[in-house]
């Protein structure tokens, strides 16, 4: 798939020390990336509604990691996938009379426009379902032939003309390691798992939390030849294990994404890996709070939604909505609200104003605190305040301008810019 725009990062004075971020599996801060590569996969949409601010804030916050180790100095891979295949994108597309693939298609470029927007740097390697299903048909198959994976029968009507070759699972029993990701109790799983897409009560089954594979052709839904699969389609979570694989290699160094996601998605999909190619998935699992607005977590279900696109048609500067997002730190769960908004407005024309002249006050402390703050656990509460202290000090009625060093604003807007994705 083709990415929206990058972003052209200005280059800073020195360079960054090694990031630490939140393991969601140890609970502890590691250095998830020691090396010259460091390789990050980010669960991406499915696309069958506009970028709400809980997408926003997720992908800023693991923008804010790229950026962080491209300071540093790693050479850094990201890949990401678009779920342009799932039911939710289906059930929509037929509710509102709309081609899936003409649906997907229009909130896929909506979302880039919304990157760009909010300046994110794009994926590497960017995939959709439908384009990755030769490699998830080929894994799944080999599952199949190994033993880790079995048939369960179809319902009158479903498999089109080999009704006799059922939906495929993954025996969750071949894994001893499942579980090792997320660390919750077998009552929490099935909870979640019945709560997020599963289905533990389906006949034959071995496992109420074995994980759909593939999903045979049924009427009205859209598939895909899978050669001694049967037609149909992929599950979920094995198809963010496949382009995971193709795009980084295994181990990488971070799976990351809403923390809604740690269970059963980045569970599943590490699962997938270990079994598929003996591999170990992510080293580091990193997981972004939810966002409520109204009371409730904000989700496309609800309706609760704030979405970026109608911010920016009212006029609101994208610029100001990630200062909004940046004040709180990435893994908190927080509400949106619009006194939050009116800060981030606020915070952007105050730097807009502080950044204007020629000469400032000494700038360098100032990188370097935005650097110690993002490499702790990307403090961008921390780092705006940074920011907030050298305006402060530029802004400052009478200030004695004598000491002032010349170039010291640019410096800060490109430290703005470079680290924390703000452009003036």
């Amino acid at each position: 798939m083709l990415t929206w725009p990058a972003p052209q990062i200005p280059a800073l004075p020195g360079h960054g020390g090694p990031v630490r971020v939140h393991d969601s599996t140890t609970g502890a801060p590691v250095v998830a990336a020691s090396g010259p590569r460091a390789t990050m996969y980010v669960c991406g949409i499915t696309p069958y509604d506009a970028t709400h601010l809980g997408h926003a804030a997720t992908y800023i916050a693991f923008d804010l990691l790229n950026r962080a180790w491209r300071d540093a100095g790693h050479d850094v891979v990201l890949a990401s996938n678009v779920t342009d295949v799932d039911d939710p994108l289906l059930e929509r597309a037929t509710a509102t009379g709309v081609d899936w693939r003409d649906l997907a298609a229009d909130q896929i470029a909506l979302f880039a426009e919304d990157m760009t927007a909010l300046g994110v740097i794009p994926p590497d390697v960017y995939e959709s379902v439908v384009e990755t299903i030769p490699g998830v048909r080929a894994a799944v198959e080999t599952m199949l032939a190994d033993g880790t994976a079995y048939r369960v029968p179809l319902e009158a009507g479903a498999g089109g003309d080999r009704p006799d070759l059922g939906d495929v699972y993954a025996d969750l029993g071949a894994d001893p390691a499942f579980g090792a990701v997320a660390r919750l109790d077998d009552a929490t799983m099935a909870a979640l798992f019945a709560e997020r897409g599963g289905d533990p009560a389906r006949d034959g089954k071995k496992g109420a939390l074995d994980p759909l594979l593939w999903r045979r052709e049924r009427d009205g839904e859209p598939t895909w030849d899978g050669g001694t699969l049967g037609t149909g389609r992929p599950g979920w979570h094995v198809e963010c294990a496949v382009i995971a694989r193709d795009a980084l290699g295994l181990p990488f160094d971070v799976q990351g994404g809403g923390a809604d996601l740690l269970f059963p998605h980045h569970e599943m999909s590490t699962s997938h890996a270990r079994v598929i190619d003996a591999g170990h998935g992510a080293r580091t699992h990193v997981h972004a709070g939810l966002i409520s607005y109204d009371g409730h977590k904000m989700s496309k279900s609800r309706g609760n939604l704030v979405l970026v696109s109608r911010l920016r048609a009212q006029g609101v500067d994208a610029a100001a909505i990630r200062l909004a997002v940046l004040s709180q730190h990435y893994r908190t769960e927080w509400e949106w609200t619009d006194a939050i908004l009116a800060a981030g407005v606020a915070r952007l024309d105050r730097w807009r104003d502080a950044v204007s002249g020629n000469g400032g006050p000494a700038a360098e402390e100032t990188l370097a605190a935005v650097r110690a703050a993002l490499a702790d656990d990307l403090d961008a509460p921390r780092a705006l305040a940074a920011v907030d202290a050298w305006a402060d000090l530029a802004l400052a009625p009478g200030r004695d301008t004598a000491d002032d060093v010349e170039g010291a604003p640019g410096l800060v807007a490109r430290t703005v810019d470079a680290l924390l994705g703000v452009r003036f």
